[in-house]
């Protein structure tokens, strides 16, 4: 009986070490966040040349919209170009497109993914620009989009994330999705600046350096987190990314529950994935070479998603309760706890406490059983890219 229950409280004082430092991590970046400003650059006199490749798979009425918008956005005109990658797009709306005044790349793959996309359109773009922006079909940017981010630029950034939004906030689950994005975008993005780390990039809503863009992207074949491998190389070449809070651009969040699933379980499948393939570098780069920019990317391939911190936060201070003397106490889960749901809810924007978010608020416990289930289903995800649908016409009601 000692036996089990030496091992009980080594096992659940190693779960402690995990969860607690997860949750004090939450904490500090979610309050440092609020509590230190981070500096935007002066408006720049020097206007760099972008071009703005959206990634089209499918989609064939969004993908129209989403191309008209981009060439409405309020830059000059000569300096920046629209290519839109067209995979497996109807003729029909290739003949559109074509009558727009923007470049239509048609790809075909055998599997499709953003990276094979990206790959086909630079070896299609002629010389010239000085940085690349990477929209998704759905994306609509704010109008002074590239002003914001041209800001940075001249600033000296090589890469930059733009301030993606919800653009649709039509049901629970889209509510909940667009709270869990302006989340990240407070701890993994905002906050990361305050202690000069580099913001996490999201895929899409993104500008690089042109020349960077390129030898980075054609280091990158991932069918699943495009987004994060980026910013595993970025950092490992302690090249910073910084990020835009003013430039603004709109999202569509996923409005039911089985594309919600679909689209969860490809990022856990991709995450898990890249922390097999790099995790093993981190301590040897933050030791060896000091680059804890990079050794924090890593780290954050290792937590759990936020829907599943406030499931077990509370499930361990529960089982801490009910075994006195076996591992950590009550008091110790208590506080981590706490640091959770506190990192977490002050991260939160307050136009999101509304109805709106208390409704969603109930479908919590749902997502958290259904993403736990996910942790079982990841077998194969990363193998073929998993598409996810839209909505046409969802609207910025955010």
């Amino acid at each position: 009986m000692d036996i089990i229950k030496l091992v009980a409280a080594i096992i659940t004082s190693i779960v402690f070490v995990y969860l607690g430092v997860y949750s004090l991590y939450l904490f500090i970046f979610s309050v440092s966040g609020k509590l230190f400003p981070v500096k935007s650059p002066q408006p720049a006199s020097k206007l760099a040349k972008f071009i703005i490749y959206i990634c089209s798979y499918k989609e064939d009425e969004i993908i129209l919209n989403s191309a008209a918008s981009a060439l409405t956005i309020d830059y000059p005109k000569d300096l920046f170009h629209v290519c839109v990658i067209a995979d497996s797009l109807k003729p029909e709306t290739i003949k559109e497109l074509k009558k727009m005044p923007l470049q239509v790349l048609q790809v075909v793959f055998e599997n499709s993914t953003k990276s094979r996309a990206l790959h086909k359109a630079i070896e299609n773009t002629i010389d010239g620009f000085d940085a690349a922006v990477v929209f998704d079909i759905d994306n609509i940017a704010a109008p002074d989009f590239l002003y914001r981010i041209n800001n940075y630029l001249q600033a000296g950034e090589l890469v930059v994330q733009g301030h993606r939004v919800a653009k649709n906030i039509n049901t629970p689950i889209a509510v909940l999705d667009a709270i869990s994005e302006e989340v990240n975008n407070h701890i993994f993005r905002k906050s990361q600046r305050v202690f000069n780390l580099s913001a996490a990039i999201i895929g899409s809503g993104m500008a690089l350096e042109y020349q960077l863009f390129k030898k980075i992207i054609f280091q990158i074949d991932a069918v699943g987190g495009f987004d994060k491998e980026m910013g595993l190389l970025l950092t490992r070449n302690k090249i910073g990314v910084a990020y835009a809070e003013d430039a603004l651009i709109y999202d569509e969040k996923v409005s039911n529950a089985e594309v919600f699933k679909k689209q969860r379980r490809r990022w856990l499948s991709a995450q898990f994935n890249l922390l097999r393939q790099y995790g093993s570098t981190g301590l040897s780069a933050l030791f060896k070479q000091g680059n804890f920019d990079y050794f924090n990317e890593i780290y954050q391939l290792s937590i759990l998603p936020r829907v599943l911190m406030l499931g077990l936060m509370p499930f361990m201070l529960f089982v801490s309760l009910l075994t006195p003397g076996i591992g950590p106490g009550w008091q110790l889960w208590l506080g981590a706890t706490a640091c959770c749901y506190a990192g977490i809810l002050i991260a939160i924007p307050s136009s999101f406490l509304n109805d709106k978010f208390f409704g969603a608020v109930i479908r919590v416990p749902l997502i958290f059983f259904t993403m736990v289930l996910l942790l079982f289903k990841l077998k194969g995800a990363n193998k073929k890219f998993i598409h996810t649908p839209h909505i046409h016409n969802a609207g910025q009601s955010v």
